[in-house]
């Protein structure tokens, strides 16, 4: 695509766009998401800061996008561009990332070379603008990050993103910004001062609370759909999740009323967005109260133990026509092995609900992989999926499992591409004709477990991934020819310093 053509794409996306913040300021931010506006505009946490910097007196944020094309736009060298300004990245004098999941580096590499940047910190100077990175990959590792990056606010940015600019636009020279976060904002990581140790996340003051959306637009997966949280965290324990109940206290609620007052007039579907949504002790409040407004609804997580008639009478009123939950474990005996609370019971009682209130289906995501599995444990899936299914038409969601460190599975082996395919190939056989079965790449999540468990030197492999064509073959390659001696993330002791910032997290 030539710059022309992108600029008028650009355009034609803002034309549909409601809600957007165009600002101009002396002190201008290029707020950088590294997967496709498609995705990055459903991100609750990039347009909440993007409204929340562009409020400042002073100062603007302007979104950019990995391009749909990452191809085509190498080959047609134009500069990736801010939509607001139509400016190139590379002008500004701060870059921020929003970085969601592991396999997003390939896009962190994408955008800043398609910006004309180098992509390794330890290569840019004072002629390039500040690398500032967030996003929810930094409760669990975001190591594999840090050679690309001159700094990473861990946890809730929703206050330090002020600090850090107000740090980064006053204290002149690159070697003085970065020492001035470092030590003026607790959870500031910069690489290139703390090697591996990272500080403990960040906990966003709560008068500052619930995110919701800036902007509604039709081209996003969640297709103009105004998002925002009655809750933030989870005070459940389950042993694989990074937001377990220990991560910033747990799970913190907010007043529906409140939440409703965010919802703007025109918004004609909502999605309420958090890691326990069902655990809200008012939600069958929220979701009639948005149904009665003639509003559709969605919800992030549904808790199969938290349904009951009521709710799933709002939801269908609201709009839903697919119940969806989740088991996580193959068996009962894998459930209670990872603290999912979630027995047969229950999931019986979830495809009840679906028939009852005329669901076309139920869905239950699950993982394939976790330790300690066998394969009597997916026989025993099996022949459960085919009980359910007599009760109400029944789709599983299968992901690999991937250990994410600050989670008490943190360090669990991968199963195996092979091992995990064939467990998925039995299970599409024991259920064919009876259940839809859909899964996730094994090889993709290998990747994601490499990364996940990694440290610099796994990130440092992303560079010579993405160079190499971006296939799983060059993402393979590029891990294989690591030392097998590199230094690795510091292991967390609870006796050493490190070790005890991070107890709280689980």
């Amino acid at each position: 695509m030539s710059a022309s053509a992108d600029v008028e794409a650009i355009r034609a996306r803002l034309r549909d766009e409601l809600g957007t913040l165009v600002v101009d300021a002396p002190e201008s931010v290029a707020f950088v998401y590294p997967s496709p506006y498609h995705t990055g505009m459903s991100s609750l946490g990039f347009q909440t800061l993007y409204r929340s910097v562009n409020q400042r007196a002073g100062r603007a944020a302007h979104r950019a996008f990995l391009p749909d094309d990452v191809a085509e736009a190498r080959q047609s060298r134009a500069p990736l561009l801010t939509y607001e300004a139509l400016r190139p990245v590379s002008s500004y004098s701060v870059l921020a990332l929003s970085v969601a999941y592991e396999l997003e580096l390939a896009g962190v590499v994408e955008c800043l070379e398609l910006s004309g940047l180098p992509p390794l910190a330890e290569e840019r100077d004072q002629r390039h603008p500040i690398v500032l990175a967030g996003g929810p990959l930094t409760f669990s590792n975001p190591l594999p990050l840090a050679p690309f990056v001159d700094v990473i606010l861990m946890g809730e940015a929703d206050e330090t993103i002020h600090h850090a600019l107000d740090i980064i636009f006053s204290a002149g020279d690159r070697d003085t910004v970065l020492r001035e976060l470092a030590d003026r904002i607790p959870s500031a990581f910069v690489p290139s001062l703390h090697g591996d140790a990272m500080p403990p996340v960040e906990k966003a003051n709560d008068a500052c609370l619930p995110a919701y959306s800036q902007i509604l637009t039709p081209h996003t997966e969640l297709r103009e759909m105004f998002l925002v949280e009655p809750e933030r965290g989870c005070h459940r324990g389950c042993e694989y999740c990074v937001m377990r109940r220990s991560t910033n206290d747990g799970m913190r609620t907010f007043d529906i009323d409140k939440v409703l007052s965010l919802v703007p007039e025109q918004a004609r579907r909502v999605g309420l967005v958090g890691a326990a949504t069902t655990d809200h002790p008012r939600i069958a409040d929220l979701v009639e109260a948005l149904a009665d407004s003639g509003r559709e609804v969605g919800l992030s997580s549904l808790r199969a133990d938290r349904l009951n008639d009521r709710l799933c009478t709002a939801l269908r009123r609201a709009g839903q026509t697919v119940l969806t939950t989740a088991s996580d474990g193959a068996s009962q005996r894998m459930r209670e092995r990872i603290q999912r609370r979630a027995p047969e019971s229950v999931l019986v009682s979830a495809a009840e609900f679906a028939r009852a209130h005329g669901f076309k289906r139920l869905k239950l995501y699950m993982m394939l992989g976790l330790p300690g599995e066998e394969d009597e444990d997916v026989e025993e899936l099996i022949e459960f999926s085919v009980r359910l299914s007599k009760i109400a038409p029944l789709s599983l969601g299968i992901a690999p499992f991937v250990a994410k460190r600050n989670t008490p599975l943190d360090g669990a082996g991968f199963a195996g591409i092979k091992l995990v395919d064939r467990r998925l190939d039995r299970l599409r056989k024991g259920v064919r004709g009876k259940v839809d079965v859909r899964g996730t790449s094994a090889r993709w999540a290998w990747v994601e477990y490499v990364l996940a468990q990694g440290g610099q030197a796994e990130g440092r492999a992303v560079l010579d991934a993405v160079h190499n064509g971006g296939a799983f073959r060059a993402w393979k390659d590029a891990f294989d020819a690591l030392p097998p001696e590199r230094p690795t993330r510091a292991l967390v002791r609870p006796g050493n310093r490190l070790g005890r910032a991070l107890q709280v997290l689980g």
